[in-house]
């Protein structure tokens, strides 16, 4: 028990953090996270209520005030969470009423099962209750309340005609009986302030903002239920994202109090699929959709089964069209890794094309080295050749200048003896092999 109400300070104190600016999204971010702790809240109502019907076990049958206080008690923790059991509980708060002849006690409990008729939809039952009452002697409170319950009922009967011939008269009667409640009993000081988010924007001062709203009514101190009733109702003043602010509030009060005979996670949830955000409408017409089955609202139920296959048609039409961008961007993907994938082969085959032509060209150019080696040696062996060559010719050229200088002379002395025997030592095929065999 101290940790839920550890987390209904804190979810409150989060709220009140809002005091300066309020950002939708954020709020409707705390709406998701007080879904999840739906179960939570609604273990503390059926812990009170097991507690209360523990109590009224051991009160005194012979006790009215003891009995019907813990009845009515009951009866307020069933009213907005389960119809059937709501229903249960208000007939025996008739039965003591008339059984102890409680004249006051009766007129409010058959307010009251007017009341539950009309949250789960029996419209035609709750008027046959309120016909059958005798107004005569009300007081104000109870003709207040009476004015009231008969103004609501009207107005829910018109919204669900929804038709502009059949709707009308209720409209005109549930508008006669609101301002006569007023008058039987005037609004108050707070009432007055929300009341004036109903003027027209050309009356309306510029310091009346939705903020303003907001945060009057988080600083009202109210429980989540009066949060979420007063939020409803400030709701229906606005549009767009101003609308969905209040409705936002109003949901959050409902999870916090366990309430399940709820309008606004509804109308939240209509409004935010007119605003396209349908991931989110769907989320929170599911949750009607469970309040509304667990309550027993046949009313709701009907509105909710007009709307829910159109928010989840469009969320599977919104997926569908989610994964055909998938599918075309998976193709997109597949076809460029099919075009790198080509890229890189003919890019691969033209470097293997590339390294092999370096190879050729490398095994060219190491040919090239070693016929340019070869070149130069013989370069080489040829210079010393044609030097060894003028080097020979210039020794025989010497030689044969003695020669000629020695035949001379021994002609000139007449020594042909000399030349002769000089010629006969010249041997020409001996000097012919030692060219060879030096040229080698």
């Amino acid at each position: 028990m101290k940790r839920i109400i550890f987390i209904a300070v804190f979810a409150m104190a989060f709220l009140q953090g809002y005091a300066q600016h309020i950002d939708v999204d954020s709020l409707i971010g705390v709406l998701k996270s007080e879904l999840k702790k739906e179960s939570t809240y609604d273990l503390a109502r059926l812990n009170r209520i097991g507690q209360l019907r523990s109590s009224l076990l051991r009160a005194d049958n012979n006790s009215f005030d003891a009995q019907y206080d813990l009845t009515s008690k009951i009866y307020e923790e069933y009213s907005s969470f389960k119809f059937d059991s709501a229903y249960v509980y208000v007939k025996k708060m008739i039965d003591l009423a008339e059984r102890y002849h409680k004249r006051d006690q009766l007129i409010e409990s058959e307010i009251r099962l007017g009341y539950t008729l009309y949250f789960s939809g029996f419209y035609k039952e709750a008027f046959d209750v309120i016909g059958k009452i005798d107004t005569s002697g009300f007081t104000k409170n109870q003709w207040s309340d009476y004015l009231v319950m008969r103004a609501r009922l009207n107005q829910s009967i018109a919204d669900y005609d929804n038709d502009p011939f059949f709707s009308k008269g209720y409209y005109e009667q549930s508008d006669k009986d609101f301002k006569s409640a007023q008058v039987v009993s005037p609004y108050n000081e707070f009432e007055k302030k929300i009341n004036l988010a109903f003027l027209p924007d050309s009356q309306r001062h510029t310091s009346l903002t939705p903020d303003y709203f907001f945060n009057l009514i988080i600083q009202q101190h109210l429980t989540p239920h009066g949060v979420a009733m007063v939020a409803t109702h400030v709701s229906s003043a606005y549009k767009g994202r101003n609308r969905i602010l209040f409705l936002t509030l109003a949901a959050i009060g409902d999870i916090r109090s366990s309430t399940k005979e709820t309008l606004a996670i509804f109308l939240l949830a209509q409004e935010l699929y007119h605003m396209n955000q349908t991931n989110d409408a769907y989320i929170f017409v599911q949750a009607a959709a469970r309040n509304a089955n667990f309550y027993g609202a046949r009313n709701r139920a009907v509105q909710i089964e007009s709307l829910l296959p159109l928010v989840a048609g469009k969320v599977i039409d919104e997926k569908q069209h989610q994964r055909d961008k998938l599918l075309i961007g998976f193709l997109i993907f597949f076809l460029v890794a099919v075009v790198l994938f080509f890229l890189l082969f003919i890019y691969r085959k033209q470097i293997l094309q590339i390294k092999a032509s370096e190879a050729l060209i490398k095994e060219k150019n190491r040919q090239l080295e070693n016929v340019n080696t070869q070149l130069l040696e013989s370069a080489k062996i040829k210079e010393e050749l044609i030097g060894l060559f003028f080097k020979t010719c210039s020794s025989y050229i010497e030689t044969l200048e003695k020669i000629r200088q020695h035949t001379l002379h021994s002609i000139k002395l007449k020594k042909y003896n000399e030349v002769n025997d000089l010629m006969k030592d010249i041997q020409i095929n001996e000097e012919k092999e030692r060219l060879y065999n030096m040229l080698d």
